[in-house]
């Protein structure tokens, strides 16, 4: 094993606290993996609920392992030294359950350079029986697992905390007792809520590639998956358990405030698959707060709906009372007022984020954002007017029914919000930035959207650079946006079923060369990007029950093709231009 790369791992502990390092004995041995480096991993909060969650249980071990960082990954080539955890620096294949928590679908290539790396086999159906259990979770699986289907044994669909432990104790005493792995895992799938082992359905396709049939292949298991999750988040806390300064926010203590949303954009995955809005009290987060700035003077407030808190002023105000300062990553502007504005600026904030998403109030309807024009408006004043100087708008391009005069609505929009933003900073300290974040929309699973195709990325990047053009000069806004040929790539690994999973592996076996495999792949990959979905046809996710009925979700997408002042707009013009 490398000398150096052992000395670089213990070196990132040493800058650690609250991670946990244990002898190993004959407890069950997981290895959590965040399929990204060191530096993103450390700053999920999901990821270090888990790994918290498991080192609390006296019956198992938990290590973490990451994507190497570019320069090490040579160290770790095949035949040389394996990939290893952080802790105890043992190889991933001396564990018994390998896990991934799974955030991000861009991250999914990742996951077979790790396999890769750690000299296990990609495809489930070739490992053996000492080699680990492959197990994934999160978000991005929940929403829809199909694509990674061949590489994983198992899925855990819905929020862990529900489940996990669930699994693993029941997954022990049945490994314990001397059963095959493959009767350990269809016990699992017969008895456990939320447990999805791959293997044991069969997806059939009609000739014009869409799916025909999925079938168990035993009549006992569940045809549907019920995703889980948690009926009471103050049973627990979900909070940043070791801090770790050479992260991405390693300058603040995180903890989860509330999950899931009741606003329900329509483009909203978090929205639907974490409802119902939860959020945990005052009294509960008062702990994790006091932990949290035992270390740290910053407290990073997390969750899908931060601002719709009921105690969120009380909240702020306990934090600044013990001399801390206060982080919260988006605010919706209709929950803004005087009152907390003045409790965020003294907590430190110097730039909030809103997200109006689109330029024009007929599509702002039309994705369901809740709020007009004025209201924009008042929350960029009440900015302004309480020091906070710096802002940043969220905005999607690419959305269903958008034309070019959204565009234009756009950045008439953002011409309108500096003008108002440097109107009232007069006599006061002058306004410092416009920040416009311009990204693509991607459909997403569990949505009213997720029948409607992506935007071509010739016609977003003409849009996106029409945005550039009319700021180009202006030095108090700055523009940024990601890359729209990846968002052809994230959208495919969004809406893709199983046979997308053999795309990934090629692009694997080609060293990452997504341009060339694309073009051979079948069906091509355009079939589910660019493609209008038939709501009548079975989408690769149909198969799990995650809260929110499908009937619902299609009458959320036709009230948005319907406007109540406007002529209905027929699906199959939804193209992949405009």
């Amino acid at each position: 094993m490398s000398w150096t790369l052992k000395e670089k791992y213990r070196r990132l502990l040493s800058h650690e606290s609250g991670y946990r390092k244990q002898i190993w004995g004959d407890k069950l041995t997981v290895c959590l993996v965040y399929p990204s480096n060191y530096r993103a991993g450390m700053s999920n909060l999901g990821f270090q609920t888990i790994y918290a969650l498991l080192n609390r249980d006296q019956n198992f071990i938990c290590e973490r392992a990451f994507l190497p960082d570019p320069g090490d990954e040579p160290m770790f080539a095949p035949g040389s030294t394996p990939l290893f955890s952080l802790e105890s620096q043992k190889p991933l294949v001396d564990f018994d359950i390998v896990a991934f928590s799974v955030s991000f679908e861009n991250d999914y290539p990742n996951i077979l350079k790790i396999l890769s790396l750690a000299g296990i086999p990609l495809l489930a159906e070739e490992r053996h029986e000492r080699q680990p259990l492959i197990a994934g979770g999160g978000i991005s699986v929940t929403l829809n697992p199909e694509p990674l289907c061949d590489f994983f044994d198992l899925f855990l669909l819905g929020e862990s905390e529900e489940s996990l432990l669930e699994f693993l104790h029941r997954y022990e005493i049945l490994t314990r007792s001397g059963l095959p792995r493959k009767e350990s895992l269809l016990q699992l799938q017969s008895e456990l809520e939320g447990v999805y082992v791959p293997a044991f359905y069969h997806v059939s396709y009609h000739e014009d590639q869409r799916i025909r049939s999925r079938d168990a292949v035993d009549a006992a298991l569940p045809l549907r998956i019920k995703k889980r999750w948690v009926k009471d988040l103050n049973a627990f806390l979900t909070e940043q358990g070791i801090a770790a300064a050479d992260t991405e926010l390693g300058t603040m203590h995180l903890t989860e405030v509330s999950r899931g949303c009741q606003r329900g954009c329509r483009f909203c995955a978090a929205g639907f698959v974490y409802r119902p809005a939860r959020f945990r009290s005052e009294g509960v987060l008062q702990a994790s707060i006091l932990r949290g700035l035992a270390a740290q003077k910053k407290i990073g407030l997390v969750g899908t709906a931060v601002s719709d808190h009921p105690d969120l002023k009380q909240i702020c105000q306990g934090i600044l009372g013990q001399a801390g300062k206060v982080a919260i990553g988006s605010l919706r502007l209709d929950r803004l007022d005087g009152e907390l504005l003045t409790l965020l600026r003294e907590g430190g904030i110097e730039t909030v984020s809103l997200a109006p998403e689109a330029g024009s109030q007929r599509l702002r309807d039309v994705i369901r954002k809740g709020f007009g024009e004025q209201q924009i408006f008042d929350a960029v004043t009440a900015l302004v007017e309480h020091g906070i100087l710096n802002i940043r708008l969220y905005f999607m391009v690419g959305l269903p029914t958008e034309t070019d005069a959204d565009i234009e609505a756009l950045i008439q929009l953002a011409v309108d919000i500096k003008r108002q933003a440097l109107g009232h900073a007069k006599g006061k300290k002058p306004f410092r930035r416009l920040t416009l974040s311009v990204n693509q929309f991607i459909p997403k699973a569990v949505t009213p959207f997720q029948w409607c195709p992506l935007a071509s990325v010739q016609d977003v990047q003409k849009k996106i650079r029409l945005v550039e053009k009319a700021f180009r000069r202006d030095p108090a806004v700055h523009i940024i946006h990601d890359v729209p040929k990846w968002n052809y790539i994230q959208a495919l690994l969004s809406l893709g079923d199983r046979r997308v999973g053999k795309i990934l592996l090629s692009v694997h076996q080609e060293g990452g060369n997504w341009s060339r495999v694309l073009k051979a792949g079948t069906p091509h990959p355009d079939f589910y990007v660019y493609r209008q979905k038939d709501p009548a046809e079975i989408l690769p996710w149909d198969f799990i029950d995650h809260g929110v009925s499908r009937d619902f979700l299609l009458k959320e997408y036709q009230k948005a093709l319907s406007p109540p002042d406007g002529q209905p707009v027929d699906p199959s013009d939804l193209s992949s231009t405009s």
